[in-house]
């Protein structure tokens, strides 16, 4: 079969395609023969050794992917020939692959592999992040920093089938396009986008700040909040890890809230499956529509990987097997 491997830590210059023996299903677990793989940020930090997990060379990069269910153990409710979603810390990359039953998940009829691969780590962390962090609820206003990317775009379509406001935050014309397309009710630029925040609440701020980014929008994300608002911290794409000064916290009656979905999902039993159960209605109703930015032929995943590391990426990037 084939495999994306990581065979040097050297970025997407490091990733090739591999023949290797077919998987074989482990005790307990799913054998998924893998239609399509989501490209995420955490393949891109693994392919140089800067994710949190560090697994010896070569390996299997792929978080999210889709696919048929070849077997299935009995009493996982899972079938051959079943469409599914998947999600895994690294190892999704190849043609067969074996997972447990908890990191499986049915996909509705009406989105392709393409999307399904687009779904299960990004939309799964905007659900963490909005519903256990942030306590996002109808008639809240919800602002997303990095609103073109996949964790973006699914913050804004996750916010919208819970009934928020959404204000994206982007860079340019297209992305705040992008945004808009993908259920935003507005969208920003960058520049100046404190400004345009306040005028759009009348003054008031927004309740909740999913920022991605990091610096250099911390202390201006901080600023768009309104009073008891909450600042959620998923990431760092900006390549730097702000500093908080707390004493904005304190006179502004505002939280900063971690944000680290696999950290606390991975070792809760059934969670995840629950999540994908409070998600699946906003599938099957078209909320979520996972928008797919390029979708890249096998033998071109390091270019998808390259086009995420030039922050040229809109949605999420997916490779067709």
């Amino acid at each position: 079969m084939r495999s994306v491997q990581v065979v040097a830590l050297d970025g997407p210059s490091g990733v090739a395609v591999h023949e290797v023996p077919d998987a074989v299903a482990g005790e307990g677990q799913v054998l998924v023969e893998v239609r399509a793989l989501g490209i995420s940020w955490p393949d891109l930090l693994q392919t140089r050794g800067e994710y949190q997990l560090k697994p010896e060379l070569p390996f299997q990069l792929g978080v999210d992917f889709a696919g048929v269910v070849r077997s299935a153990p009995g009493g996982s409710g899972l079938t051959s020939g079943q469409r599914v979603a998947c999600c895994l810390p690294y190892g999704g990359g190849a043609d067969l692959v074996s997972i447990h039953p908890e990191s499986v998940f049915p996909l509705p009829d009406n989105l392709s592999f393409e999307q399904g691969a687009a779904i299960p780590m990004n939309y799964l962390t905007a659900e963490f992040a909005l519903v256990t962090r942030g306590g996002l609820g109808a008639g809240d206003t919800l602002l997303v920093n990095g609103a073109a990317g996949g964790v973006g775009t699914a913050s804004i379509q996750v916010g919208k089938g819970l009934g928020a406001r959404v204000i994206a935050v982007v860079s340019t014309e297209e992305k705040a396009d992008f945004a808009r397309a993908a259920g935003a009710d507005e969208a920003v630029l960058v520049d100046g986008f404190l400004a345009a925040v306040k005028e759009l609440t009348g003054g008031a701020g927004v309740d909740v700040v999913l920022d991605v980014v990091g610096e250099p929008l911390m202390t201006d994300s901080l600023r768009a909040l309104g009073s008891l608002g909450r600042l959620l911290v998923v990431g760092f794409t900006g390549g730097e890890i702000p500093q908080v000064k707390v004493n904005r916290l304190l006179l502004n009656n505002v939280d900063v809230r971690g944000v680290g979905w696999g950290a606390y999902a991975m070792v809760r039993p059934g969670y995840m499956q629950a999540q994908w159960d409070r998600l699946l209605p906003m599938m099957e109703s078209g909320v979520i529509d996972p928008p797919l930015g390029h979708v890249y032929p096998l033998d071109q995943v390091s270019d998808a990987l390259a086009e995420m590391d030039a922050r040229r990426t809109l949605g999420k990037s997916v490779v067709s097997f």
